[in-house]
């Protein structure tokens, strides 16, 4: 019906109701439980019109609504975080047939990027982590440093740092971040820094109340959700900077997992309230740990983009999840293969961790590759371990659901059985020298987590219900109280059938038929013919077409005794469901560490399937800056090329002065021959030797490596106003400023986004910085990471001669024949003869007319580079190596020209203007004579 003439349809109970509730959650979507739906309201409903593509309609008139089915809400809540919408949940706390009036709701939880537990919305092989920044000092630079905490709220995580504001994206990255929280400004206007820090990232960014920043308040909060007095037993100091990040974050999730919503209901409801949402904490919560840059190596955002550890630079998303038959392209998506993939869905999200951030420490290094050693050269042991791992759910995820009260039936069945598997993989372990830490560490906790095991299997049923609302979770013969109520269930038929034989002996009814239907309850049913007959005590309650439906009085009776024994016999099932929950809660932190020790052992051990099944090798790792590769080939195009990889080796950065072994390798070559496949190849290699995996070679010397960096690829960052050039002059000053002797560098065609002189000059002095010959400052050396530097600039070949034992030149092998290039994918010792950068056009399918004239400039361009002297720094540098068709050189100078020679001649300064413009136009007529065409 619509509203009275000028009635506001916002005026109503339900929508009085609806609007509290957004004003205690402005920037959230409310999903508002209305029956069978969740509804939208006014801008709301508008929101998830657009993101959802659901119908809009409206309550009344002037009211705009949209609503989604209760029972698939899930995904429509995925689709909604995935568009960056905080979606709050409204809850009918009170059964609508006790009501009077609006019937009773509460927010039941508050659903942001970061803060994400269900298994519906999360992705099983990814960290899913919310983070809290504190910046620590005022301004813009680079330099000031800011606090960070993390959070995984899904596994319990929790970690804090503090770093440079230039590197905290990295570490953003690195750790899976999907929304970060701030301290909100006086003004309500986002910090500038901010968005300079987080936009390249393109996460979700969240303010909040100053106040709940500030040290005192985190550290009261701390100390209160731990049960401690001092947070020293964590390893925390009390001043630590990060402590008020790690407060934010801790109150931000109390707040979007609704334990305080209570405190806005009145005395009644409150009641109502605990009982719907449970036992609900975040007892799972580890906690928070410091974590340092000492024992990792450092990888930057640029670098794991570039390497397409997670992602190839041209795809959507990782593959971590899914286990397919082919890589995607990524690191990552390697390991995701059906021959060596994770069994368990927290071997993933470690196995992404380990290859973001491999170690730094050689002892640490060494015991995983001990580790993947034991699993390739026992392969029972592996086989074994395998079969058992495939059988162990998302333990740190299914905990924390059972926290927090959103655990299924199926969650607690499925954690039972992944705990009963700890004491079979500890005996498996037992008597692997290499794997002795592990077994050590499953020994401390399977004592503890067997009763729950045993306890859950005891209980509960192997097939489970996904939900408890009809019950059928526990085991008969468990319970008495509920093997009653259920009896009662059971017996209804077979007493149905005898009353139903007693009514048509009784009265002579013989088409008598009782009933049930949800709807009406039990029934007595008369076709028409025999209603008339109906005795007294048969009371109607239903008129059908062709027949009468009754109940009587003993009917009824058994009716309000049966139904009453399902209502409390699924009641009786969530007692027993939730004492089970609280047993797994009491044993939170064993089952966290269980899980984080199955992780490591089925990282390792997918470590080893690769290495197995592909022949890599395991690296001998040593401390010197020394990188020695035979027959490397790059681990994802060896997995889709297979014995058509083509393997080259790689020696570099033993002592300076050796020509075997420089620091620096200049690789030269046509486009399309392998360069770039090459230098990604060392560097993956490293990464894999550092995060424990041997590598895809035939042999390997790899020293300890403190920092990764490359520098791939042409991008833009439009968004910071920096152009591809810029982009590319401020990641290698990053690389000149942070590179140690310890560093591996990775730098192709650095140089090229700029004029040709200018990048040529740049491309030099980098060269030489990095091989540690440049300019001198204040007497102390360059360092000399170990450096791959692809280039096009032929020029720079000249370095080896004059810096032999520092740089040593590399080619890209190419043929010519019949005016076609063939490409071996070879790196041989030498410089390249040429780029053969027309001839790649005409493989891309440049048109024939534009390749013929590009032959015809190149062969009036190209002058001998023997034939030319060139001086860099006052010194004679030897000329390049000459070719069919050299390149033009840069530094020579022009063919003497008459209008060259008048030039010279010039006295400039004592000229006046008009002087000098008519000896310009006289140089310029003279220019003009000698170019023109003789007859």
């Amino acid at each position: 019906m619509p509203p009275a003439a000028g009635k506001d349809p916002r005026d109503t109970p339900a929508m009085r109701q609806h609007a509290a509730f957004k004003a205690r959650h402005p920037d959230a979507l409310l999903l508002f439980r209305m029956g069978d739906f969740y509804e939208c309201f006014d801008d709301d409903a508008l929101v998830a019109h657009r993101t959802l593509g659901i119908t809009l309609t409206e309550r009344t008139s002037g009211l705009p609504m949209a609503g989604v089915p209760y029972h698939s809400v899930e995904s429509y809540i995925k689709r909604l975080i995935d568009a960056g919408v905080t979606v709050a949940v409204v809850d009918q706390i009170q059964d609508p047939s006790e009501a009077k009036g609006v019937v009773e709701r509460a927010v039941t939880r508050v659903l942001t990027p970061g803060t994400l537990v269900e298994d519906a919305l999360l992705d099983e092989g990814r960290a899913n982590t919310l983070a809290a920044i504190a910046f620590l000092e005022a301004g813009n630079g680079s330099s000031s440093r800011v606090a960070l905490a993390f959070v995984e709220v899904s596994t319990g995580a929790f970690s804090l740092s503090d770093c440079a504001a230039d590197d905290a994206p990295d570490e953003l990255l690195r750790r899976g971040a999907q929304e970060l929280i701030y301290a909100e400004t006086a003004t309500g206007e986002r910090p500038p820094r901010l968005d300079a820090l987080a936009a390249p990232l393109g996460i979700a960014l969240t303010p909040r109340p100053a106040w709940q920043f500030r040290a005192a308040e985190s550290l009261e909060l701390l100390r209160e959700h731990y049960a401690v007095v001092s947070l020293a037993g964590f390893g925390l100091d009390e001043a630590d900077p990060a402590l008020p990040a790690a407060g934010a974050v801790l109150r931000y999730l109390r707040e979007t997992q609704a334990m305080h919503e209570e405190d806005a209901l009145d005395e009644s409801s409150r009641e109502r309230f605990r009982h719907h949402i449970g036992d609900r904490t975040l007892a799972h919560l580890a906690p928070p740990a410091r974590e340092t840059e000492a024992g990792f190596m450092r990888i930057d955002a640029a670098s794991i983009r570039a390497l397409e550890i997670e992602r190839t630079i041209r795809g959507d998303a990782p593959s971590h999840g899914a286990r397919t038959e082919h890589a995607d392209g990524s690191l990552a998506g390697l390991f995701a293969t059906r021959q060596s993939s994770c069994k368990t869905a927290m071997g993933r999200r470690l196995l992404r961790d380990w290859l973001c951030r491999p170690l730094a420490d050689l002892d640490a290094v060494r015991a995983r590759h001990a580790c993947v050693a034991a699993f390739v050269s026992d392969r029972r042991l592996a086989s074994e371990l395998a079969e058992q791992l495939a059988g162990v759910q998302d333990v740190p995820r299914i905990a924390a659901r059972v926290a927090l009260n959103r655990a299924s039936p199926r969650d607690l069945v499925g954690l039972g059985g992944s705990l009963s598997r700890a004491e079979a993989i500890t005996a498996l372990l037992d008597g692997a020298p290499a794997l002795a830490a592990h077994h050590a560490r499953l020994v401390s906790v399977v004592d503890a987590l067997q009763p729950i095991a045993r306890d859950i299997a005891d209980r509960c049923v192997d097939d489970p219900p996904a939900h408890l609302r009809d019950g059928g979770l526990i085991r008969d013969g468990v319970d008495a109280e509920l093997d009653e109520a259920r009896t009662l269930q059971r017996d209804a038929g077979e007493w149905l059938a005898r009353y139903q034989g007693e009514l048509i002996e009784r009265f002579d009814l013989p088409s008598l038929k009782v009933g049930f239907n949800k709807v009406f309850g039990y029934y007595i049913e008369l076709p028409s013919a025999q209603a008339r007959r109906a005795p007294d005590v048969f009371t109607r309650k239903q008129t059908l077409k062709n027949a009468e439906r009754y109940i009587t009085p003993e009917l009824k009776a058994y009716e309000d005794k049966v139904l009453g024994a399902a209502d409390r016999a699924i009641a009786r099932e969530q007692v027993l469901f939730a004492e089970l929950c609280a047993a797994v809660r009491a044993r939170a932190a064993e089952a966290a560490r269980y899980a984080a020790c199955v992780a490591e052992l089925d990282v390792v051990r997918c470590f080893a399937e690769r290495a197995v099944w592909k022949g890599w090798a395991r690296p001998e790792m040593v401390e010197t800056p020394v990188l020695s590769l035979g027959n490397l080939r790059h681990a994802v195009l060896e997995e889709v090329l297979g014995n058509e990889c083509v393997g080259n080796d790689c020696a570099l950065g033993t002592a300076h002065g050796s020509p075997d072994h420089p620091s620096l390798s200049l690789i030269t070559g046509p486009n399309m021959a392998g360069k770039s496949t090459y230098i990604r190849s060392v560097a993956l290699a490293a990464l894999l030797a550092h995060a424990g995996s041997f590598v895809p070679a035939d042999t390997a010397t790899i020293g300890l490596t403190d920092r990764l960096f490359t520098r791939i690829g042409a991008d833009d960052a439009l968004h910071r106003g920096q152009s591809t050039f810029m982009v590319e002059m401020v990641e290698t000053a990053n690389i000149l400023h942070h590179a140690t002797n310890q560093s591996l560098v990775i730098l192709d065609e650095i140089g090229r986004g700029t004029s040709t002189l200018d990048g040529l000059s740049l491309a030099w002095s980098i060269v030489e910085q990095l091989a540690g010959v440049g300019v001198k400052t204040e007497s102390v050396d360059h360092p000399a990471p170990r450096t791959l530097f692809a280039t096009h600039y032929h020029e720079l070949t000249t370095l080896a001669e004059r810096h032999a034992g520092r740089i040593a030149n590399l080619h890209a092998e190419a043929r010519e024949f019949n005016d076609q290039i063939i490409f071996l994918h070879r790196i041989t010792p030498g410089a390249a003869p040429g780029s053969f950068g027309v001839q790649v056009a005409r493989l891309a399918g440049v048109p024939d007319p534009v390749i013929a004239r590009a032959r015809e400039l190149l062969a009036n361009l190209s002058v001998s580079h023997a034939e030319t002297e060139r001086i860099v720094d006052g010194a004679p540098l030897p000329a390049a190596p000459s070719s069919a068709i050299a390149q033009l050189p840069l530094f020579a100078a022009p063919d003497d020209h008459p209008a060259v020679a008048g030039l010279r001649e010039l006295k400039i300064e004592s000229m006046t203007p008009l002087e000098a413009f008519d000896a310009l136009r006289a140089l310029a007529e003279s220019a003009r004579a000698t170019s023109e065409p003789r007859a």
